[in-house]
């Protein structure tokens, strides 16, 4: 078993970028049953889905996990978004929310 070296929170875009790049041979069940699941899903430029996160991050003070789960969803409205961050269990600010909109929309 190898060594975990990093341990990040990363979008299903970098994960294709990531797996992409690996040869099909070379990869275990899993690696290839999560290769297709984000080559049939996943329709974020990988280049987009880190911008996004940096953004979300940076600018709406949000987690790095949180980020991720927001670039992963994309959601379009306002009530899809507080669906998801009433989970953090932490207080999200309307501005925050309507913030967190415009970034998914510039990268849509």
């Amino acid at each position: 078993m190898e060594e975990i070296k990093k341990k990040q929170a990363i979008s299903l875009s970098e994960v294709q970028e990531i797996l992409g790049k690996v040869d099909p041979e070379q990869m275990d069940q899993i690696q290839r049953w999560t290769y297709d699941y984000v080559s049939k899903f996943v329709s974020t430029d990988p280049k987009d889905a880190k911008d996004m996160k940096k953004k979300l991050i940076k600018e709406c003070e949000l987690t790095e996990e949180e980020a991720v789960e927001i670039v992963n969803i994309r959601p379009t409205s306002l009530a899809e978004l507080r669906s998801f961050t009433f989970g953090w269990k932490k207080l999200i600010l309307a501005e925050t929310l309507e913030k967190i909109l415009k970034i998914i929309k510039e990268h849509s």
